[in-house]
């Protein structure tokens, strides 16, 4: 399926519903569809053709749908990066994917002006104050009501995200129409949704996630209210006003909007059908989740942008922390784990045991390979499966446990820890905000597991967190933190992944000086 085709069958379908909202502009999906029509023509009078890659630094925003579906029409490669990297970042991704245009704003001028690009792209500026070659506005009034259309394949590359580049250069991850395709209708059937939702488009849309929610809304003729900037109660109001139906979000949204002091302003009964994915989510936020929301649909997604779907887990009531089983087009395996890459897709681990989580690349919804990284692509998809660089456990009804990461992965004293299993613990004390597990070097034991936490309250005490462990029966003693860090924040990436790098570097404020190491 191309997604030019799908986009106009739903304007056909239901041409006078809401397809766009954001403040006080809305869009029906005629009125998408006639301005997505002249942005592709302009882009197209500009030399934009098939498989060019079309570079977006910005935030979610209508303009930002109306430019994704306008290159889907050309048959071009929508590329968008973080609004918030920095010039040197910004130089290499538009370089690296050779870009034949970058579309811009304000908050990501700085970036763009202070790059050195190879290829000389189009430089769009979405406001007059950009200092661009052409505005926005340019494109949709000089555009016309018609453009050439190409012959688009399936196997055609639609979309070209750029992962979070934590641990070194950011690599490029090509997803072809029917990449695309697959997830869409694998994220509508796993979340349950029905035709003419709506949902919150807050996640970013150079996120797989936020790709998702765009593209199932558009499957169902639903709604996508945007919000450029995340804003807990801004998120809370449009919940409510627009009587939003389903939300896919990463677990630090819910905190914050669950926390909110005038949550229960907030009418939110329209919405029913809950998912997270992109980070673990603890037990206890989970169960609030559950209380405050009372979904009737709550769904943990794992998965990746390289391939979307790994496993679904239903009904997250039922079975907090359980990733569940295997997508609609996916299988999975547990395998040895080796930092090294030197594990085979044959090295199954048994029920109950740790392995890393691998995914077959037979699926529609994955991809076939690193954009310009062939080493890369070598180390991640071996004898037709995907390396995830995931730690996990099958329970004995066959459900997904995912524990950590290979290289997060603390060893001390010769056992192995899981920070999340630690993490979900400590994240149930009354007086705790928020939890990172960290392993720090140690010279008797190898590593020590040190919890940076943000306290709820200011009374809260190592000794306090301490004593906590020690009573419970869910972990083991060797397991407990031997030191606590408080912190004012948790350093996070743009979609909420923890980043543990940041910590173990010393990348952190403190929070009063309650800092010490237990026996």
């Amino acid at each position: 399926m191309y997604l030019g085709t799908l986009f106009d069958f739903s304007v056909e379908r239901f041409p006078d519903r809401i397809a766009l909202v954001q403040g006080k502009q809305r869009y029906t999906y005629q009125q998408l569809s006639n301005e997505v029509t002249r942005v592709a023509s302009s882009l197209q009078k500009h030399g934009v053709g098939k498989q060019d890659r079309v570079m977006i630094i910005l935030k979610n925003r209508l303009e930002t749908v109306i430019l994704y579906w306008a290159v889907q029409k050309l048959g071009a490669v929508f590329t968008p990066i973080n609004f918030r990297l920095s010039g040197e970042e910004v130089e290499y991704c538009v370089n690296d994917a050779g870009a034949k245009v970058v579309v811009y704003e304000g908050a990501s001028k700085d970036a763009v002006k202070m790059a050195r690009f190879q290829n000389s792209p189009l430089l769009v500026g979405l406001e007059d104050d950009c200092e661009a070659e052409v505005t926005y506005k340019e494109l949709v009034d000089k555009g016309a009501d018609g453009y050439e259309r190409p012959d688009v394949k399936e196997t055609d590359v639609a979309l070209m995200l750029y992962t979070s580049g934590t641990t070194g250069r950011p690599k490029g991850v090509p997803r072809t129409h029917m990449n695309e395709y697959s997830a869409a209708l694998a994220h509508t059937i796993q979340n349950q949704y029905a035709d003419g939702e709506s949902t919150l488009g807050v996640m970013p849309l150079y996120h797989t996630m936020g790709m998702r929610s765009l593209l199932s809304m558009l499957v169902l003729n639903g709604k996508f209210a945007i919000l450029p900037d995340f804003d807990s109660e801004d998120a809370l109001k449009v919940l409510s006003e627009e009587k939003i139906s389903c939300v896919y979000l990463v677990p630090t949204l819910y905190h914050d909007i669950l926390h909110h002091p005038r949550f229960g302003e907030y009418n939110l009964s329209h919405l029913k059908k809950i998912g997270y994915a992109g980070a673990a989510m603890t037990t206890a936020l989970a169960e609030k989740c559950k209380a405050m929301l009372q979904p009737n649909i709550f769904v943990n997604h794992y998965g990746s942008t390289e391939v979307y779907t790994f496993t679904i887990c239903p009904d997250v009531a039922a079975k907090p922390g359980s990733a569940g089983k295997p997508g609609i087009h996916q299988n999975i395996r547990l395998v040895v784990a080796d930092p090294d890459g030197k594990s085979t897709a044959n090295d199954v681990v048994g029920i109950g045991e740790v392995g890393e989580i691998i995914a077959n690349t037979e699926s529609g919804e994955a991809f076939k390979g690193y954009w310009n990284r062939p080493d890369a692509t070598a180390k991640a998809i071996r004898e037709g499966w995907y390396f995830t660089g995931d730690l996990g456990v099958l329970d004995q009804d066959g459900d997904l446990f995912v524990v950590g990461r290979v290289d997060d992965m603390i060893i001390s004293g010769g056992e192995n820890i899981h920070p999340l299993e630690v993490e979900d613990l400590l994240a149930k004390h009354p007086k705790v905000s928020e939890v990172a597990i960290v392993g720090e070097p140690d010279e008797r034991w190898g590593q020590i597991v040190t919890a940076y936490v943000v306290p709820k309250d200011s009374l809260l005490t190592m000794q306090e967190l301490d004593q906590y462990c020690k009573a419970s029966a869910e972990l083991s003693n060797f397991k407990r933190p031997r030191k606590y860090v408080f912190v004012t924040e948790i350093p996070k990436s743009p979609v909420g992944k923890i980043l543990r790098r940041k910590l173990r570097e010393g990348d952190y404020s403190e929070y009063e000086a309650r800092n010490n190491a237990v026996s």
